[in-house]
């Protein structure tokens, strides 16, 4: 749980440089070597820990990368649905737009028909004698 609270692992990498130096140190305090050997012992330990260091570096590079990558397909994803989306909205709209212009065109139809029914009507009753 430790991990992941310093987030991206570089917590990680410098408790592992710590350790590294300190072995380092305790190796030559304890080691039986002469001066030129401890010399290149700890340069070799530096070497080392350097190498690993730039390793660690590259795989988190590499991590991000990755990571970077993965999060473009998925926002690319997210825009062709939201798309996908749009335009099945936007074809349903306009359904429904044509179905209503049709409905209000068949009533106005209906609605002249019954006016010329009323005036037809009106015309016949007013000019027929009464008996």
């Amino acid at each position: 749980m430790a991990d992941n609270e310093c987030g991206c692992g570089s917590c990680g990498l410098g408790w592992f440089l710590a350790g590294l130096g300190i072995g380092a140190v305790i190796g030559v305090l304890y080691a039986p070597k002469a001066g030129k050997e401890t010399r290149e012992d700890l340069l070799n330990g530096a070497r080392e820990a350097r190498d690993k260091a730039a390793e660690l570096v590259e795989q988190g590079k590499q991590k991000a990368a990755e990571l970077v990558e993965e999060g473009k397909q998925k926002a690319q994803e997210s825009i062709d649905k939201g798309r996908e989306y749009y335009d099945k909205g936007r074809t349903q709209w306009t359904q429904y737009v044509e179905k209503g212009k049709s409905l209000i065109n068949e009533q106005q139809a209906k609605v002249e028909a019954a006016v010329e029914a009323g005036k037809d009507a009106y015309i016949n009753t007013t000019t027929e004698p009464q008996v």
